[in-house]
């Protein structure tokens, strides 16, 4: 269902403390943000699969963390057809376009994505993964990992 869930923070490094300890227990890990021209960020992820993803950045615009800066919800489609049809139907419901369907290949090949601001001016994300191989089911709780080694 959710490819990523992005919070906005202005400390960083304050955040990738409170998120190492409170995510390890859950079976979650952090992982390299790989440079893409956006703000600094961290990430984590299940140890066995590339989704759904968790991110923490320092808003894009460098202003204060607040609904729909710095925070983003985005929805996994399963093409880009679903992107499109999606993004359409938000249009024609309230929501307001902030980033027209298109590649976004700076995020990896075969990454195709909507922007939306919903009728309350939250801010989400209709994406199709073409750039990752995807298992419908990463994380079933029932295969929970063992604790993990502290972070870096």
């Amino acid at each position: 269902m959710f490819s990523h869930i992005t919070l906005g923070t202005l400390n960083l490094e304050a955040s990738i403390q409170f998120y190492n300890a409170v995510l390890q227990p859950l079976g979650l890990m952090r992982r390299e943000v790989l440079p893409d021209n956006g703000p600094p960020s961290a990430c984590w992820v299940h140890p066995q699969a590339p989704l759904p993803r968790f991110y923490i950045y320092i808003p894009y615009n460098q202003e204060s963390a607040s609904a729909g800066n710095g925070s983003m919800v985005a929805f996994l489609a399963p093409n880009a057809t679903a992107v499109n049809t999606a993004y359409q139907a938000g249009l024609q419901h309230g929501g307001h376009c902030d980033g027209p369907p298109g590649e976004r290949t700076h995020y990896g090949k075969g990454y195709y994505g909507a922007y939306l601001r919903d009728p309350s001016a939250n801010k989400i994300h209709l994406v199709y993964r073409g750039d990752l191989p995807l298992n419908p089911s990463p994380c079933p709780m029932s295969s929970l990992p063992a604790p993990l080694p502290p972070p870096f």
